[in-house]
């Protein structure tokens, strides 16, 4: 490409700059120009932009008046000259002249295309936009185009573009907290928090019975704070969420967040601990040299595609290292069954890896790290949840079905084929999170 802008720029050297000689350096010389020419035809599309909104909102008088100069006694409205006003073009409001149209009793009537245009909503999401990018308040003006120096600009200062971020985030926080469920089926829902600066914020993701994600809600506590995700999954069924259907919950293992799954869906939650999560706590209780040996065999117990004998192996593996290391023999144990839930379902490898751990919502969250890692001053919880709400906004964009989501039908057979257990009258219902396939 550059090669022939060398080319070309050679030639036009030649013929307006150094004739025949044909000395110099035409690439440099015929870049100036070109710049200048994107300049010019930025400020002719500008200009003849701000001309289209003109015959525009000359249009809309018309429609209400009537054509100019035409004697028309049934008339409801007559030309009342114009008027500066502001419109939102490319991240900024512009000043440029309102036509003006009153009624009979002098009430001025509204142009529509006027109203459209003069609508901030833009302005504001594209602020929002760029903060969650992670443009600063400061730096906001650098990103937008240069406009015509004609044209009066507002609306790009620091204060202005920091109260529009605000205000569209709380726009946004207060829609996601609102969102209903009623005509979504759920199959998964996984639970975990995020770290952002003293405070942490505990996120739900929900997938549904096609393999879909949706940000389910977030509240800020702990994943140790029992209350805290009872608050947030009580919210989450306030909204729609079904607790009469059984579901899989995947969770980091943390006891409060397994209590909270409990109180709020009772029996119809059927919760799977994260294995890598689980692996990870193990490990912290052995020695170096130990570790590569118990790890081979915890994944070969995960990977053997049954809970039994997955049971069985991790069992006999505990009690192998008890002796040695009690404390890595208490963590293996505790909650061991919950830690093979997925296995219990025969769901296609790929989708049993994926239920087998919260990575799913871990990619959505370090999401909101990125998006949230340049903020160095959090002045409270409030600030934080509109900053996660429009990270979570922005990586919901990106969105794709679930990997291994091919096999979700076999997964649905298996809650119902829960549900049907538990709504049996007799007392020896199954429950997934104990019984053993």
């Amino acid at each position: 490409m550059m090669e022939v802008i060398k080319e070309k720029g050679t030639a036009m050297e030649n013929v307006s700059k150094t004739g025949k000689n044909g000395h110099g350096n035409g690439s440099l010389q015929v870049m100036v120009p070109l710049a200048a020419v994107f300049v010019e035809l930025r400020t002719l599309v500008m200009r003849a932009g701000e001309m289209a909104l003109g015959a525009l909102l000359e249009h809309d008088r018309t429609e209400l008046c009537g054509p100019r100069y035409e004697h028309n006694e049934g008339r409801a409205a007559g030309r009342a000259g114009s008027t500066r006003g502001e419109v939102v073009l490319g991240g900024r409001k512009i000043t440029v002249k309102r036509p003006r149209v009153r009624s009979k009793d002098g009430r001025e009537i509204p142009l529509p295309t006027w109203e459209r245009f003069a609508k901030e909503d833009p302005l504001t999401d594209r602020a929002a936009e760029q903060m969650i990018m992670g443009v600063s308040t400061r730096g906001y003006e650098r990103t937008l185009e240069p406009i015509d120096v004609a044209l009066k600009e507002h609306s790009t200062s620091h204060s202005t573009v920091n109260r529009r971020f605000i205000e569209a985030s709380e726009k946004q926080l207060a829609e996601l907290l609102a969102r209903r469920f009623d005509d979504l089926k759920f199959a998964a829902m996984m639970i975990d928090g995020v770290h952002i600066g003293e405070h942490v914020v505990l996120v739900a993701l929900g997938i549904d019975e096609r393999g879909g994600k949706h940000v389910l809600g977030l509240v800020e506590g702990a994943t140790e704070n029992a209350e805290a995700c009872t608050r947030l999954l009580t919210n989450v069924r306030d909204r729609g969420m079904r607790s009469d259907r059984s579901i899989l919950v995947v969770i980091d293992g943390a006891t409060a967040l397994s209590a909270a799954v409990r109180r709020v869906f009772g029996k119809r939650a059927v919760i799977q601990r994260c294995q890598l999560h689980k692996t990870r706590n193990v490990m912290e209780h052995l020695p170096e040299r130990d570790r590569l040996g118990v790890l081979a065999s915890m994944r070969q117990a995960y990977r053997c595609g049954s809970a039994a004998p997955a049971i069985r192996l991790l069992g006999q593996l505990a009690n192998k290292i008890e002796e040695q290391h009690p404390g890595a023999a208490a963590s293996l144990r505790e909650g061991l069954e919950e830690t093979v839930t997925v296995l219990q379902f025969g769901l296609p490898h790929m989708l049993e890896r994926t239920f087998a751990t919260t990575n799913p919502i871990e990619n959505m969250i370090g999401r909101v790290r990125e998006r949230t890692a340049r903020v160095k001053n959090w002045r409270d919880g409030n600030m934080v949840l509109r900053w996660t709400a429009g990270a979570l906004r922005e990586a919901s964009k990106g969105f794709r079905r679930l990997r291994g989501h091919a096999g979700m039908p076999k997964l649905i057979i298996g809650l119902r084929a829960h549900d049907d257990s538990l709504n049996d009258t007799h007392d020896d219902a199954i429950d997934l999170n104990s019984a053993v396939a």
